[in-house]
């Protein structure tokens, strides 16, 4: 999918919202590795990431070619400070009205706006590629995250109080959150 817009941040900077293309998979993966190692929050450790920079750049242009996956990386002064996309959950026929929506942006760019403009691209974007419902996974405990997720009319459907296990941290409950994109049409 295509996806190209400028915003302006809480602190009045531009910040360009894009498509991630094969050219930019060095700097999306440098910046998933670092956001990675900057929370806790996350799913994976950066020791964990065992994809190269040609395999992050062919995943990048495969959603930039996708009628209904996309990639969005922001950008400020041309340096990516974040990503979020969405995926379909199955091609199933009884799954593939859902897409799950994940995000991760680097710690001196939280509190920006970043954030709510990525998610909001991304449900715009899961709404022109047809799906129903967007969904997500969000450890209970980074209530920033949680607040804006609901801010942008995602609903809590379900908890599992040890669904991470944090190297530091021990067992994290993570919150099941879901948006309507659709009305049923039956």
């Amino acid at each position: 999918m295509k996806y190209n817009k400028t915003i302006t941040l809480k602190d009045g900077r531009e910040c360009v919202l894009r498509n991630a293309a094969h050219s930019d998979g060095k700097a999306v993966l440098e910046v998933f590795i670092q956001a990675h190692r900057e929370t806790d929050f996350l799913l994976t450790y950066p020791d964990e990431v065992t994809f190269t920079v040609e395999e992050e750049a062919e995943y990048l242009q495969k959603k930039t070619d996708s009628d209904n996956e996309v990639e969005i990386l922001a950008e400020i002064d041309g340096k990516v400070v974040g990503t979020a996309g969405i995926e379909q959950v199955s091609p199933k026929l009884k799954l593939r009205h859902r897409c799950d929506f994940g995000i991760s942006i680097l710690k001196d760019y939280w509190g920006f706006g970043i954030g709510g403009a990525l998610t909001a691209a991304c449900i715009e974007c899961a709404a022109a590629a047809g799906y129903e419902q967007i969904e997500l996974e969000v450890v209970s405990e980074n209530d920033r995250a949680v607040k804006m997720y609901e801010k942008a009319g995602f609903i809590e459907y379900g908890r599992n109080p040890r669904d991470f296990k944090s190297r530091d941290h021990g067992y994290q409950e993570v919150v099941y959150m879901r948006r309507e994109l659709t009305a049923d049409p039956e």
